[in-house]
């Protein structure tokens, strides 16, 4: 029987890419997003509307899904500013989303899963969390909210064969995350900030995300495998870190091959999702 994903935040970038290689490699996938645009991916696969900030939107998509064996939390926005220049209504946005929309998510499937005694729950965050950035400190603390409470969640569900993993990407520089935070940028008019905020700003724009010719080799062998969820549909290699002795969330560590048009630096991808 053919396994379900459901995958939030398909519109462009990591979502639209683990939509369409999940497909090819015969998962039946939901792909979501706030407005569904049919073009964007393959006509056999099934695709919904959702938000994950409208409760009511969350209820309509997960009831039209149907049981999910995977769920993939990628929605989400980020935002440049300095903290103290950082717009109220941004930082509510940011955690809206980021937070309360993939929670929303979790509260919504994980009690089918919990009764199937079955699932996987797989919540993107970032690799900023690691590495301490400037100009982008609220972004970090709502994706740092997501790493705490996902810690603490797949300890809850590990009695119930449920299990709950991380992903945390390095920067692709051309997706469109960039263009997506671009209209929350604030302090280019300030004096005191606005040489950190165009050095920012120019390297988002020059760094294209060097491949290393190893990993595009590991990669291939990934591939040719068909093993898509060793890594959660981006062709990568990795090498597993568990952050919990005890079988608590696992991440994995990696630098990121997905195609010429999504290369990152670095990424902490996720431990390996088989088939439920």
């Amino acid at each position: 029987m053919m396994s379900t994903v459901l995958i939030t935040g398909c519109s462009s970038g990591f979502g639209l890419e683990s939509a369409k290689r999940f497909h090819e490699a015969g998962w039946e996938v939901i792909a979501t997003m706030r407005t569904p645009q049919q073009d964007l991916l393959p006509p056999s696969l099934r695709l919904l509307a959702l938000d994950v900030t409208d409760a009511a939107s969350v209820e309509r998509a997960v009831e039209a899904a149907g049981p999910i064996d995977v769920l993939v939390n990628n929605a989400g926005f980020g935002a440049v500013a300095p903290v103290e220049l950082t717009a109220p209504e941004t930082a509510r946005a940011l955690f809206e989303t980021n937070v309360l929309g993939t929670l929303a998510m979790v509260r919504a499937v994980a009690p089918h899963m919990r009764r199937r005694r079955a699932g996987v729950i797989v919540n993107v965050s970032s690799t900023v969390t690691v590495k301490t950035l400037p100009l982008i400190g609220v972004y970090s603390a709502s994706k740092a909210a997501v790493n705490a409470f996902t810690a603490s969640l797949a300890l809850e569900m590990q009695p119930f064969g449920v299990r709950a993993h991380l992903v945390l990407p390095g920067r692709a520089p051309q997706t469109r995350f960039g263009d997506n935070a671009m209209p929350h940028l604030r302090g280019m008019d300030d004096l005191d900030y606005s040489p950190q905020l165009q050095g920012f700003v120019q390297s988002v724009l020059e760094d294209q995300g060097p491949v290393h010719p190893r990993d595009r080799r590991r990669a291939g062998r990934l591939a040719r495998g068909h093993r898509p969820s060793r890594a959660l549909a981006y062709r990568c290699w990795c090498r597993r870190r568990a952050l919990d002795g005890r079988g608590g969330v696992g991440v994995m560590v990696a630098r990121v091959y997905v195609a010429p048009r999504f290369r990152s630096k670095n990424a902490r991808m996720t431990a390996p999702i088989s088939a439920p």
